[in-house]
């Protein structure tokens, strides 16, 4: 599992990195500056959310279980829904579709995953000690 985790911290950093570059040199010129830093907003979590994955990647060598592997996917799972309903919602403000909004309602889900991710890859951690 740990390489999955590994290369998914990968394609996923790529992806921050490429979203951020578009932000400070596209996107920017294009929505308003409250729609800008939701986006950015998105683009730290997703990217320190990486190193999470990272590290759980390479904890699972000496920590291995069925808790690493949690965590990893709960990291996973919130880049998708935290970062990912971010990226929608400034789309959605961005094309003024006021009836999609609600989709914000998600990202505090994705918060939940990360959260339950870090506690999941200390107790791997801890449990193991």
């Amino acid at each position: 599992m740990h390489k999955q985790f590994i290369a998914a911290a990968g394609i996923t950093g790529a992806i921050a990195v490429a979203l951020g570059a578009f932000a400070a040199h596209g996107l920017k010129k294009i929505v308003q500056a409250e729609t800008l830093q939701i986006f950015e907003t998105a683009v730290r979590y997703q990217f320190y959310h990486v190193f999470a994955l990272l590290a759980a990647g390479i904890l699972y060598q000496y920590f291995p279980g069925k808790l690493t592997v949690w965590a990893g996917i709960l990291f996973i799972a919130g880049i998708v829904l935290f970062s990912g309903s971010l990226y929608l919602l400034c789309w959605f403000k961005h094309a003024a579709l006021k009836h999609l909004y609600w989709m914000g309602a998600i990202t505090p889900v994705g918060g939940l995953c990360f959260i339950a991710g870090w506690l999941l890859l200390t107790a791997a951690v801890v449990a193991k000690t």
